[in-house]
């Protein structure tokens, strides 16, 4: 049970990344030299057999509409050209068949056909934000809109433009039916327990090697001067916007510092529990709409913000954030005020959690001991083969209780900062425990409680929904009744 739905998720996960995916094939080709498919070729597509993932391949003859669902079309060459690009992302063709790929593709058409037929709306300029973003990406690699329109085919910008649209509309229907589905889903003590009893003993997930990880951070200050800097910048960017009309959207993908949306043109969705810092809600919460707010600073740096929509108690904001620069001096500074924290506890005058509470700058962590929390189930255990790559490297060689030298950490959200850690606690691989593996089980229970509930819609909705598959495809084995009997 388990492992089929890894492989669902795991397929859902390639799938929703193959247009990042495109971006970095297309610069590589770019780069060299090589050409776009010619007028004649369009109707050829080179995929991949099934019965060799290694070097053999084969050229069909593109079969037009492989099937339909609701209001949209899905031809045989998206097929083809998902393949292609799942296989340049080193994906193996025998682990993904034609067959599950129009599965797939069909699952996010009905997402996104019931979207529509439930009201459910993705604004237009978040659509563009997102284009925007990933354009400027492309013209950003390889140099030039023209290299990337030559790539692609065409003629102009705006056709370009019309195309990505489409792309991004429909996935964000999807993705937005697919929350709706499950985002009331609860699951209740009771429930995790009955899901855990029928999984057969020896069918339990074992659970790989965990540590308990703390840390103290100092982060050093940027000098007046370069806060002054970023100030102005953000209004002369402010005074753009106003004066000139330039769009808070494209200004943002240019100079925003903030990784989680500068690519959607600094967009957010926030309510006043959403878990951003008190000083960001209380600007956007006071702002009207098209209001573009004064410089103001947090934590992470610093903002303007404008007011799209106001959704009952929901806002749809902008934001573009900057960060100052801080110079070697301060960075020297706090790397050295941590080896003396260091020596201290190693002394014996502090505890490492006395410490993190008296010394750390991490809000976050400094009043738990300096104790890190797991995003994922916000336990404070980490599992070793699920850990972040920079992560494990920076406490693969630490001995329990032994105290790291000073870490540079570079951060780009919010910015340089030095950090010593430590492993407070190691859990050694075992095999799924009830009271000890709680929040582990419950996560699993809840995602296949959400499973089911797709699984329920999804059968709801394909007996009342047109659907049509073209008869070359007919003898696919899908996981859903496409095939109406």
């Amino acid at each position: 049970m388990l492992k089929i739905k890894n492989t669902i998720t795991l397929l859902v996960v390639l799938f929703v990344g193959i247009l990042n995916a495109q971006e970095e094939v297309i610069e590589s080709a770019i780069e060299e030299g090589a050409e776009s498919p010619t007028e004649e070729a369009k109707d050829v597509a080179v995929v991949p057999m099934i019965s060799d993932s290694v070097n053999s391949f084969k050229r069909i003859k593109i079969d037009g509409v492989a099937a339909v669902v609701g209001d949209y079309l899905i031809l045989e060459s998206d097929i083809d050209k998902t393949l292609i690009d799942l296989r340049n992302q080193g994906v193996s063709a025998d682990d993904v068949s034609r067959c599950s790929l129009l599965g797939k593709l069909m699952e996010d058409r009905l997402y996104a056909h019931q979207a529509v037929q439930d009201s459910i709306l993705v604004a237009d300029d978040e659509v563009n934000a997102t284009s925007d973003a990933q354009i400027q990406q492309l013209v950003t690699r390889v140099g030039s809109m023209e290299k990337v329109l030559s790539f692609y085919k065409k003629n102009d910008e705006e056709s370009f433009r019309e195309e990505l649209y489409k792309i991004n509309k429909l996935r964000m229907l999807s993705e937005r039916m697919q929350r709706k589905i499950v985002e009331e889903i609860e699951i209740t003590p009771e429930e995790v327990r009955q899901f855990f009893n029928k999984i057969p003993k020896d069918q339990r997930p074992v659970f790989g090697s965990e540590l308990e990880i703390a840390q103290i951070v100092k982060k050093p200050v940027a000098p007046e001067e370069e806060k002054q800097k970023v100030v102005d910048r953000l209004n002369r960017i402010r005074e753009d916007i106003l004066e000139k009309g330039s769009s808070f959207s494209i200004k943002a993908i240019l100079n925003s510092e903030d990784p989680g949306s500068k690519q959607n043109g600094g967009y957010y969705k926030i309510d006043k529990q959403t878990g951003f810092v008190k000083e960001f809600k209380d600007v956007a919460f006071s702002l009207n709409v098209g209001e573009v707010s004064e410089p103001f600073e947090t934590t992470f740096g610093y903002h303007i913000i404008t007011v799209e929509k106001i959704l009952g108690q929901e806002r749809e904001i902008r934001h573009i954030l900057m960060i100052p620069k801080v110079p070697q001096r301060a960075l020297d500074a706090s790397k050295q005020e941590l080896d003396s924290i260091r020596n201290q506890i190693i002394g014996g005058k502090y505890t490492f959690a006395e410490a993190a509470l008296n010394f750390s700058d991490q809000k976050e962590t400094k009043f738990d001991g300096g104790q890190l929390r797991n995003p994922a189930d916000y336990s404070a255990r980490f599992e070793l083969t699920n850990m972040d790559p920079t992560f494990y490297n920076q406490i693969r060689n630490l001995k329990d209780n032994e105290i790291s030298q000073p870490i540079l950490e570079d951060d780009a959200r919010e910015g340089t900062s030095f950090k010593i850690m430590k492993i407070t606690n190691r859990h050694d691989e075992h095999e799924a425990d009830f009271s000890k593996d709680y929040l582990k089980i419950q996560e699993l229970a809840k995602t296949q409680k959400q499973a089911d509930a797709i699984a329920k819609w999804m059968a709801a909705h394909i007996d009342e929904t047109y659907i049509s598959v073209n008869e070359t495809n007919v003898g696919c084995d899908f996981a859903n009744n496409w095939i109406k009997k």
